[in-house]
C-alpha cells in the first residue's frame, strides 16, 4: 500500500502557480503517467467451502482524460496486468493476472486553483486471465470470471506548471468475479479493491 510520502509531496508542491480555468479550457487533454496499487478487501468470501483472500499487486498505470469543462472530465484508465495470489484457510491455491481497465467522469472543485480535489464515477471491467492451480490446486483448470462494477474515484491534482500536474488519487471498484475448478463453480470472490496511486499529468 502506498503511504503518506505522496500526500507530503502534494503538501510542497502546493506553493507552485495557479492555473487559469482558461488555460484549462484550451489544453483539454491530459495524459498522466503513473503507478497504482490494488489492495483487495481483506475478506473476499468463500470458495470451496474455505475462506478466501487475495493480495495486493502494484503496476505502472496509463489513462487519458479529456475537459469538457474546467469542472468536468472524462477518463479512460489503463495499466499493465496485475498479479494476484488467491489464498485458500491462509494458503495460496491460485495464481491469477487481471487487467482493470476503468471508464468514468471526474468533477474537479476548484480547477483554477494550484491545489484542486475531485471527486468521480465510472465503470470498471476486470479480465482475468492466466489462472492456475497451486499446491492442493496444483495441475487444476482454474477458470476466474471476468466482473462489470462500478469505480469510485477521489483525489487530488496539484499544478506544477501550465502543463504538468501531480496527482495522488484512490478508488474503490466493484469486483465480484465466479470461480471455477476443473469446470465446476466454487463461489464467487468478492475482490472489492482500493486502488492507491499517484501519476504526473501533460496538458496538450
Amino acid at each position: 500500500m502506498f503511504n503518506l510520502r505522496f500526500v507530503i509531496a502534494a503538501a510542497v508542491l502546493a506553493s507552485a502557480p495557479a492555473v487559469s480555468a482558461a488555460q484549462e479550457v484550451t489544453l483539454p487533454w491530459i495524459l498522466h503517467v503513473g503507478a497504482h496499487e490494488v489492495s483487495p478487501t481483506s475478506n473476499t468470501g468463500r470458495l470451496a467451502g474455505m475462506r478466501a483472500g487475495i493480495d495486493s499487486d502494484s503496476q505502472p498505470t496509463v489513462s487519458i482524460e479529456y475537459r469538457f469543462t474546467p469542472n468536468w472530465s472524462a477518463e479512460v484508465l489503463a495499466a499493465l496486468p496485475f498479479r494476484h495470489q488467491v489464498r485458500l484457510d491462509g494458503g495460496n491455491a491460485v495464481s491469477v493476472k487481471q487487467l482493470p481497465p476503468v471508464l468514468g467522469v471526474n468533477y474537479r472543485f476548484l480547477p483554477e486553483r494550484t491545489v484542486s480535489p475531485f471527486l468521480g464515477v465510472g465503470v470498471n471491467r476486470t479480465h482475468f486471465f492466466s489462472a492456475h492451480g497451486e499446491n492442493a490446486l496444483q495441475g487444476a483448470s482454474v477458470d476466474v470470471g471476468d466482473s462489470w462494477g462500478i469505480a469510485w474515484h477521489a483525489g487530488v491534482d496539484i499544478a506544477l506548471s501550465d502543463r504538468l500536474i501531480f496527482t495522488v488519487d484512490a478508488r474503490y471498484i466493484d469486483i465480484d468475479a465466479k470461480v471455477k475448478v476443473n469446470g465446476a463453480g466454487v463461489g464467487t470472490a468478492h475482490v472489492d479493491p482500493w486502488v492507491y496511486g499517484f501519476s504526473v499529468g501533460y496538458r496538450f
